[in-house]
């Protein structure tokens, strides 16, 4: 009759004896204290440094996600049905159009060039002139804005609640149903999941010294030194502040001074300059053209205009070739492909 006293390790087939088990879990803590120590060292570095790693999400809810998913491409929010929030922010061109300034509505053109949409939801002030704060009032002007949408909240919702499978969803996902704030809530929560974690330089953060090269690293510490990261700085590398474009000197696409198209009013830092909100470095390297006008074709060519009018130097060759190096270890993995792939 056959034994039914389970085997032991030593004599059940395939079990590795007692010795290899306790050396395969010395080695798996082994393991466990590396990661552990890998993560403490990321966030200590985070800790002193003035840039800190895009997070890998930012828990937005998915069935409100989705459906802004579904708005974001719609072209219904528009004035004239023919524009869409994913009319100027293309995804595969970084977020942005790719255009100087935006083509606005016919009798309204565009005023400046196009913001990526990508973590914008890490910026604490939106738009150049930072008039909004939060994403959802965000949608709600860009909408009702005759430069951008020029659309009327009645009309977009009487036009949406001809659509009985938007509406249908609307009502399982908020109890409230399809309103103007529930739409721009929709859409926000899918620009929520719009963050493009895992950039080199974010690994680099997180304690991986060779995540980017011996340019980008050299490019970083000019970064600092020189002062760029006064303003650019946080998890977005910039998009939480405003500042004077054109402290030494105005370069052309300030010549208008306060008046100049975009610029912030009434912000209490200058009544003569122009004042916009520092604007991301995430993925930089995929929005040429720059600046509120698009004035800058290359990444060159802003790197030279920040650093004479705004930090009073004029760099080499080497040092714009270093930082645009490391602007270049900036660009992140959205849902897991590296962006300019």
């Amino acid at each position: 009759m056959t034994s039914a006293i389970p085997q032991t390790g030593r004599d059940r087939p395939g079990t590795p004896p007692a010795r290899w088990r306790r050396t395969l879990l010395a080695a798996a803590a082994a393991a466990f204290a590396t990661v552990q120590a890998a993560q403490a060292q990321a966030v200590e570095l985070s800790a002193d440094e003035p840039i800190l790693p895009v997070p890998m999400g930012l828990g937005a809810d998915p069935r409100k996600a989705e459906l802004g998913r579904r708005l974001f491409s719609d072209t219904r929010l528009s004035g004239d049905n023919g524009v869409a929030c994913a009319t100027c922010h293309v995804l595969p061109r970084g977020g942005a159009d790719g255009l100087a300034v935006s083509p606005g509505l016919p009798g309204h053109p565009g005023i400046t060039n196009t913001p990526t949409i990508f973590n914008v939801a890490l910026s604490a002030r939106l738009n150049w002139d930072a008039r909004n704060r939060t994403l959802e009032q965000q949608v709600l002007s860009v909408i009702e804005s005759p430069n951008t949408m020029g659309a009327q909240w009645p009309d977009v919702l009487r036009r949406l609640s001809e659509d009985t499978g938007i509406t249908a969803a609307f009502g399982e996902i908020y109890p409230e149903g399809m309103t103007r704030d529930t739409v721009a809530n929709a859409i926000a929560e899918y620009e929520r999941t719009l963050i493009t974690p895992n950039a080199p330089f974010d690994r680099y953060l997180r304690g991986d010294a060779d995540a980017i090269s011996a340019e980008a690293k050299a490019g970083y510490r000019i970064f600092k030194d020189y002062g760029c990261v006064s303003c650019h700085q946080g998890v977005n590398v910039g998009g939480n502040m405003v500042q004077v474009f054109g402290i030494f000197g105005t370069p052309l696409a300030a010549r208008a001074g306060a008046d100049t198209p975009g610029a912030a009013q009434e912000t209490g830092i200058s009544d003569t300059q122009p004042v916009f909100r520092v604007p991301s470095l995430r993925n930089v390297a995929q929005t040429d053209p720059y600046f509120h006008d698009g004035s800058a074709e290359t990444l060159q060519d802003a790197i030279s205009v920040m650093a004479f009018y705004q930090l009073g130097r004029e760099i080499s060759d080497r040092e714009s070739a270093e930082i645009e190096a490391f602007l270049g270890s900036l660009s992140g993995e959205y849902r897991g492909v590296p962006l300019g792939d």
